[in-house]
Formats: structure tokens, sequence, C-alpha cells
């Protein structure tokens, strides 16, 4: 090969034979035979091999064109042969670095060529397998056991969607009667807390009102008993003030004896004076002027005592006990011992004494005996009308103290009457409070509730008391609201039951008897059946606050109401369960 040409590359495909064969290669899904076959024409030496594959590779290859203008034959002239040298050196080094690089792409193109030529391999022989599958799988489907079988499952798969839109079309009203339940229950249940709620409150509020009742119960037995202290110290000095009247009653008494006694004796004194009076004038003219001065000195006396007694009628409304004390310790100052019974002695023995003087003067000493004697009569007189005034100074504060003790007396019994009053609400409350503590203990053991954290408290002893009150209320609550989640759990466990005995008659090809079944009926859930509150009722219906005698009547008559219902309800419930064993046997 010359210089100046080129090497030429032909990759030729082998066309495929038949159609069948041409549809297979576009589906990937039969046998393709592809030759490819590669024709290298002679490889001329290193420096003059060049490759091509089509017309547009060798036009990149091929080296530029030169444009030459033309040269008018008169400036046209011949190049030197140094200048050719040149260009032909430098177009073969440019020929050179093609060579390089078309060879170093005739090797890429060669191994692309190849690693190609290997995956398509793969690819024909993948598809094939895949041709051979599906040509069984074809062969396999289109045999009759198959196409029966396909038939049965499709008629089977109607039925069984069929009954999974009637199972779910089920679950769904199942579903809303569920929420309807459900939303009752709460309902009912938050009405039931509620209440719950408010019977603590009441509760609390009647446990406040007992410790109110009881601290005035307190404080009324405290006045109580001071009213009593005060009475019995009245009392006591009621009867010594009694025993001291007496005793001054039987003083008067014997006082009084003795004043006869000495009146009597004065008068026969007078009669004896009268006679010397009658012999001696001038005794008689004396003694009258005397007279006239005891008259004015008795007179003046008297308006003394009439003053006085205005004064005293005026302070005794407001005078006390200590006024009393005063008169005594005036009459003991004029004792020097301190002893009354000795003031009167001496007395009385001075009386006997002037009076035994006053005669032997009579006898002895007519005019200057006469004259002491009167004085000291007169000074004893004085002393008597004090005495008397005293006493009574003390029979009127002795009523005083006789009114004093009556007003108390009244005081006391009205004390006394409100004690037995407030007593008497103590009593109903207390009655009430031991008739719920008993009801919440024959609760607390109906419902077999735990107590073992109450009792490991220090100071428990098993009993229900006002402090442990609302720990067994919390108990009885957590109680009830399991009771009612298991009630909800057995009725929905009885509802599931029911549900799987009862069998849809839905025709099955592959069930011979199921037209002999009988159709389903439709169940019927009945919702629990909740008693209403008429409790809660009254006390919504009431306006203004109730007293503690209207609450108590509201709770004894819920009470009673609730008993009859449970004894109306047991005797039903028997009659349910003998139907339940005729029907049974």
């Amino acid at each position: 090969m010359a210089m100046g040409e080129r090497p030429s590359v032909r990759v030729t495909k082998a066309p495929f034979q038949g159609p069948e064969n041409a549809r297979t290669w576009g589906l990937g899904s039969a046998r393709a035979s592809t030759a490819v076959q590669l024709a290298v024409l002679p490889a001329p030496s290193d420096t003059q091999l060049r490759p091509t594959s089509d017309t547009r590779w060798e036009r990149s290859c091929r080296p530029p064109l030169k444009k030459y203008r033309r040269k008018d034959p008169e400036s046209s002239q011949e190049p030197s042969e140094k200048t050719k040298e040149q260009l032909a050196e430098g177009e073969l080094r440019k020929l050179r670095q093609q060579f390089r690089k078309m060879v170093d792409s005739r090797k890429s193109f060669n191994f692309r060529s190849q690693r190609k030529i290997t995956n398509q391999h793969k690819e024909i022989k993948t598809l094939q397998e895949e041709q051979d599958e599906i040509t069984l799988l074809l062969n396999l489907i289109k045999s009759s056991r198959n196409l029966d079988l396909n038939e049965k499952n499709y008629v089977e798969l109607r039925f069984l969607l069929q009954t999974k839109e009637d199972y779910e079309a089920l679950i769904k009203s199942m579903k809303l009667l569920l929420a309807e339940l459900d939303e009752k229950v709460t309902v009912h249940f938050d009405q039931m807390l509620t209440t719950n709620a408010k019977l603590r409150k009441e509760i609390e509020d009647l446990r406040y009102e007992k410790a109110a009742y009881d601290n005035v119960y307190q404080h009324l037995r405290r006045r109580l008993l001071m009213q009593k202290k005060t009475m019995n110290v009245a009392i006591e000095q009621s009867a010594q003030a009694y025993e001291q009247r007496l005793e001054a009653m039987a003083r008067m008494a014997a006082m009084k004896d003795r004043q006869q006694k000495d009146i009597s004796q004065y008068n026969l004194e007078i009669r004896e004076l009268e006679r010397v009076y009658d012999h001696e004038t001038k005794l008689k003219s004396f003694l009258l002027v005397k007279l006239n001065d005891r008259l004015e000195f008795e007179e003046q006396s008297k308006k003394e005592e009439v003053l006085k007694a205005k004064k005293f009628g005026k302070k005794s409304k407001g005078e006390s006990f200590e006024s009393y004390e005063m008169a005594h310790l005036r009459l003991l100052k004029l004792t020097k011992t301190g002893n009354l019974h000795q003031l009167i002695e001496e007395f009385l023995a001075k009386e006997e004494k002037n009076f035994a003087r006053f005669t032997y003067a009579l006898h002895h000493f007519p005019l200057v005996a006469i004259f002491s004697i009167t004085g000291k009569v007169f000074e004893g007189q004085r002393t008597l009308n004090e005495i008397l005034h005293l006493r009574s100074q003390q029979k009127s504060s002795h009523d005083d103290s006789h009114s004093i003790l009556r007003e108390l007396e009244e005081k006391l019994k009205k004390t006394m009457e409100e004690a037995d009053m407030y007593e008497n609400n103590y009593r109903e409350i207390s009655k009430t409070l031991e008739y719920l503590k008993t009801s919440v203990e024959n609760l607390f053991k109906k419902i077999n509730c735990d107590a073992t954290k109450i009792l490991v408290q220090l100071g428990e002893t098993g009993k229900i008391t006002d402090t442990n009150l609302p720990q067994y209320f919390a108990i009885i609550e957590k109680k009830t609201n399991d009771l009612l989640v298991l009630e909800s759990y057995k009725r929905l466990m009885e509802m599931e039951v029911t549900e799987a005995e009862v069998q849809p008659s839905f025709l099955n090809p592959f069930w011979g008897g199921s037209a002999l079944l009988k159709p389903a009926e439709p169940i019927k859930v009945t919702p629990p059946v909740f008693w209403a509150d008429p409790f809660s009722d009254k006390l919504d219906e009431v306006e203004q606050p109730l007293d503690h005698s209207s609450l108590r009547q509201m709770v004894l008559n819920h009470y009673t109401t609730r008993e009859s219902r449970n004894r109306d309800s047991i005797p039903e419930k028997g009659d349910e369960v003998k139907s339940k064993k005729k029907v049974t046997v």
C-alpha cells in the first residue's frame, strides 16, 4: 500500500433469517442469530496504517486541503529546495501525529466493539431463556385443567369479595353502634363523676359544718360550765347570806326580847320616877325642858333618817354585795376585837349597868344621876337605831341579790335551752354521718375493696372515721370504674360470642349444603340501661342553697326510693332466672 493511501475498516452485520426471528429480536423473546464479521484490510506498516469506518471518520482524518490561489505567471515563483524540505518535514510531523491518534482510536474502538459483542451475546442468551420460560408458561396456561381451575378461582374470588363487602358493612354498623354506646357510657360516666364530686363537696361541707357545730358545742359547753360554776358560787353565797340572815334574825329576836324586857323594866323605873316626879316639882320642870330638847332632837334625827332612807332608796338599786361588806366593816370598826356578838353582849351589859346605876342614882343622887343616865340612854338608843338601819339595808341588799339570782337563773335557763338545741342538732348530724359511714362500709364490703393502703397508716383501726372517709371514697370510686370497665368488656365478649355462633348463609359453589342453612337473623344490640339519678335532678332544680334539714330529708327520700327499687328488681331477676332454667330444661 502506498504511503498516501488510507487503511479501511469494514464492519458488517449478518441479516436476520426470517420474519419470525426479526419479531423475536424486536420483542426480546425469540432466538436471534447475529453474525458480526469484521473485515480488516491487510495492515500496512505502522507509519502508513489509517483505519476507516465511515465517510465521516475519513473526512475527519484527512488532512485539510489547501486552497491555492492562482498566481499570475509573472508573480509565481518556484520555492527553493530548502523551503520544500521544511514544508515536507512539517507535513510529515503532522501525519505522524494523526497516525498515532488513529492507532489509539482503533485500539479503543476494537475494545469497545468486543465488549459490546460479549454483552449482546449474554443478552441474547438471557432473552432466549426468558422466551423458553414464557412459552412453557403459555403452554401450561392454555391447558384445559388450568382453565377450569382459573374459572373456579374467579368464582370463589367474587364470592369472597362479596362476603368481604358484607362483613365490612356489618363492621361499619357495629362501629357506629359502639361509638354511640361509648358516647352514652362516657356521658353517663361524666354525670356519675359530677354527682360524686357534688356528693364529696356536700360531705366536705357537712364535715366543716360538723366541725363548726363541734366548736360551737364546745364553746357553749364551756359557757355552761362557767355558768354552773357561777351558779354554784351564787348558791353558796346565797346559802351563806341566808344563814347569816337566819343568824341575824335570831339575834334580832333575842335583842327584841331583851329590848322588851328592858322596856318593861324601863316602864317600871319610869313609874317610879313619876312617883318621884310628883314629889319633886323642880325635877319635873327640868325634865320637861329636857323632854322638849329630846323631842327636837328626835325630830331632827327622824329628818336625818328620812333623808338617809331616800338616799339609800336611790342607791339600793345600784348597790351590790360590796355595800353590805362596807356596813359590816363599819360595825367591825366599832368593836375592838372584831366580833359583833361580843359588841352586842357588851352593849347589853352596859345597858344593864347603866340601868342599875340609874336606879341607884334615883335613890341616892336624884338630879345629877338622872342627867348622866339619860345621856347614856340616848347614846344606846342611837346605836340601836343604827343597828336597825343596817339590818334594813341588809334586807334590801338580800332582796337585790335574790333578783340578781333570778336573772342569772333565767340566763342559765336560756343557755341550757340553747345548749339542748345545739346538742339535738349535733345528735342529728352525728346520726346522718354515722348512717353515711355505715352505708359506705357496707358498700366497701359488698364490692370487695382493698383497704390495706388505709390500714398501713398510723393510728388506723379498720373503722371508718371522719379523717379517713375521703380515702374510702377514693377506693370505692376506683373500684366502680374497674367494675364498669369489666362490665363493658363482658358485654362486648358476649356480643362477639353471639356473632360467632350465628353464621351467615352465603351461597358458596364449593359447599354443597350451603343452601340448606337458614338465613342469618339481624342482631339487635340492646344498649345498657342506666338508672336515672333523681337526686342530681333535684339538686339541679333547686335554685337557692339548702339547709341541713332539707338536705337530710332529700338524702333519706333518695335512699328509700333506691331501696324500694332494689327490692322490686330482685324478684324480677328471680323470675328471669326461673324462665331461663325452664327454657334450658
